[in-house]
């Protein structure tokens, strides 16, 4: 598998020591131990299990990006779709990375895949207290709609 050069995706920082490429199911632990140090993050029991985010790449197997250096994983982003519409989930950069570019890089690889899949429009949620993820993507284009009342239920109340 290989990385991403910045004349690939210009939106790429010229940080020479962060690399970007797809995400497999190998990156799962780091992955998961970054969301779970991430302030703001929602992780749920089984949607973000071994299992689940197996089921997730196998869907997606071509939008989903991890950046990272010689040392470790720094910034991951989930994004799929379902034919209609492309998702951003789980999007993070490691805090001491912040501010360099890796997170507009990821997001640029992301919304670049989506669209090679056909894809015209994409959304996310961001928890309304995380006021720092809500900046970023105010910042990258993304607006709210206040037209609109997001509604879920679980379906699996194990789901946690």
């Amino acid at each position: 598998m290989g990385w991403f050069s910045q004349e690939q995706c210009p939106t790429l920082d010229a940080n020479p020591h962060v690399g970007y490429r797809l995400m497999t199911l190998a990156d799962y632990e780091p992955v998961l131990a970054l969301w779970r140090g991430t302030a703001g993050m929602g992780v749920r029991s089984l949607d973000d299990s071994r299992e689940g985010i197996a089921k997730f790449l196998a869907r997606n197997p071509n939008t989903c990006f991890i950046a990272e250096t010689p040392d470790a994983i720094v910034g991951v982003i989930l994004a799929g779709h379902d034919g209609r519409r492309g998702y951003i989930y789980h999007a993070v950069v490691r805090e001491r990375f912040r501010g360099r570019g890796i997170g507009k890089a990821l997001l640029g690889l992301a919304e670049k895949a989506l669209k090679a899949e056909g894809i015209n429009r994409a959304g996310l949620l961001v928890f309304a207290e995380n006021e720092n993820g809500n900046a970023f993507w105010e910042a990258q284009g993304w607006t709210t709609r206040p037209d609109l009342t997001y509604r879920n239920k679980s379906l699996n109340e194990e789901n946690v």
